[in-house]
């Protein structure tokens, strides 16, 4: 039997190691997920986090960015460690079970482009990420925020919508506030900012601009290559979303945008790039 834990969070992985609240804990055996169940951290701190894993007889850690100093908490426990990962929890264990995740090490970077496909396909509609289609931002983004809230975990209830009215995501409707951590990069620019100085009880509605949010689309994350180039590529359709990984061996989202019988076009840009966002925003708690 082997025990692999995954920074948790509303099912997606945490991307920040130190930070996490919750694990959750799958047991293998021959290959094959067997059970799984939550391991709340109670606040240890990361600098006892590998000695939490460790006391549960955890094997294997995959998580989103970690530090060199909790690379070597870990490996010094004898865990083995999956960094880089990202997307939905039980995704990326079948993709561990695969061998289609590589450890990217101690490293924080997202960018780059890799050529080798993984077979998790996976749907990234904005309603499944816990706020990951409607507000995550990217790992090792760093804040010049001013506000009370700056550097202080809280607690978050939102509402997401297109200009048009349509919902592409809720913390209301899964009954459960989002937590992280104001100022931290964990969140994309405009949201981050409209928390950072509110009070608790307080609701704002904030409209962000592209910039605000994901960004204007980038031509230079559309690429295109031969489908012989890209292993699995031939069984791919237009439209259908998977996982390539960069040079670090991170996985990535990207999307088939055009195929023919000799090549293939992809898009790596976030599937929210150049939309205008609207958020109704409840701060419940502060840390």
């Amino acid at each position: 039997m082997k025990k692999i834990a995954v920074t948790y969070e509303n099912g997606q992985v945490f991307q920040h190691f130190g930070r996490t609240e919750t694990f959750k804990i799958y047991e293998v055996l021959d290959g094959k997920v067997t059970g799984s169940k939550l391991l709340e951290s109670n606040g240890v701190g990361h600098g006892s986090l590998a000695g939490l894993l460790a006391e549960n007889q955890v094997d294997v850690l995959i998580c989103g960015g970690l530090g060199g100093g909790a690379m070597s908490a870990l490996e010094s426990q004898g865990i083995e460690i999956c960094a880089g990962a990202q997307g939905d929890t039980d995704t990326a264990v079948e993709a561990f079970l695969k061998g289609e995740l590589t450890n990217a090490g101690a490293n924080c970077d997202h960018h780059g482009e890799g050529h080798s496909c993984g077979d998790h396909e996976e749907g990234h509609s904005c309603g499944e990420h816990g706020c990951g289609g409607g507000c995550h931002g990217g790992c090792g983004a760093h804040s010049t925020l001013e506000g009370r809230n700056v550097g202080k975990t809280v607690k978050t209830h939102y509402r997401g919508t297109f200009n048009d009215g349509t919902q592409f995501d809720s913390s209301y409707d899964r009954g459960e506030p989002l937590e992280f951590v104001c100022g931290a990069g964990m969140m994309i620019p405009g949201f981050d900012a409209a928390v950072a100085d509110m009070e608790v009880g307080q609701e704002i509605d904030v409209h962000l601009m592209p910039e605000e949010a994901y960004g204007m689309p980038d031509p230079q994350v559309i690429f295109t290559m031969e489908i012989a180039e890209l292993a699995g590529a031939e069984d791919l359709e237009v439209g259908q979303q998977v996982y390539l990984t960069n040079p670090y061996g991170q996985p990535f989202p990207v999307k088939v945008t055009a195929k023919d019988d000799t090549n293939i076009t992809l898009d790596a840009n976030h599937e929210m790039a150049g939309k205008e966002l609207n958020f109704h925003i409840e701060l419940v708690e502060v840390q």
